[in-house]
């Protein structure tokens, strides 16, 4: 049980490192999937604007009576990403979806490293 859990965890930790930027791009791919629209931060007023919003982060807007989510990158396309609350709900259900389907194969890794059931025997485990 506890050889898993190093394992899970190693695996854990390099994922989390290996991914930091994809999961960045992962999150626009998601957001233009979802029926964000986007505009590019083409002039200095536009992305001295966009600087000011937080990064990588959904801030909300109130136009015209309805609520805009708007989603700031000024570090990887320098754009802006806007959508009406159809286009959050969208995205946030794939969030869960990709959640799941993530929380999934980690069950199955854990399940298929435990059923290998690893005897180390006369060597024991190779961490002492």
């Amino acid at each position: 049980m506890r050889r898993t859990a190093i394992i899970v965890s190693a695996v854990a930790a390099s994922l989390a490192v290996a991914g930091c930027v994809s999961s960045i791009q992962n999150k626009e791919d998601m957001l233009s999937a979802a029926g964000f629209k986007i505009k590019p931060a083409d002039t200095p007023d536009k992305l001295a604007s966009l600087k000011a919003l937080p990064a990588h982060k959904f801030v909300q807007q109130a136009q015209n009576g309805n609520v805009l989510y708007l989603y700031a990158d000024p570090s990887i396309c320098r754009c802006l990403y806007y959508g009406d609350q159809t286009a959050y709900g969208n995205y946030r259900q794939m969030v869960f979806q990709q959640n799941l389907a993530d929380e999934q194969q980690m069950t199955a890794m854990m399940n298929q490293q435990a059923a290998m059931n690893w005897d180390w025997g006369v060597w024991g485990p190779g961490w002492y």
